[in-house]
């Protein structure tokens, strides 16, 4: 099962290049963030809602940007916030 969110995310150039750190995190002095996602509609790189302070989950909200995908290296799926649909 897949929605329209899905069949269009495209993907954007990372705001903030893999340095296997939450770009959000690491200026605050925190480094418990536990994976790290790309928003697909801007680039927005955060931490995943299973790290403390979910600065994905925090853009969905401030944004309504739909789709992210993992920024971890070697995964590729992605997530509908709208939805709640995984896709490849």
């Amino acid at each position: 099962m897949t929605c329209q969110h899905l069949k269009e995310a495209t993907e954007p150039t990372p705001q903030a290049p893999y340095q296997g750190g939450c770009p959000e995190c690491v200026p605050m002095g925190f480094d418990d963030w536990v994976h790290l996602r790309m928003c697909l509609d801007c680039g927005y790189v955060g931490c995943c809602d299973s790290s403390p302070r979910r600065h994905m989950s925090a853009h969905f909200e401030q944004t309504g940007h739909p789709v992210m995908r993992s920024y971890e290296p070697d995964e590729k799926w992605k997530w509908c916030y709208v939805d709640e649909l995984l896709g490849t």
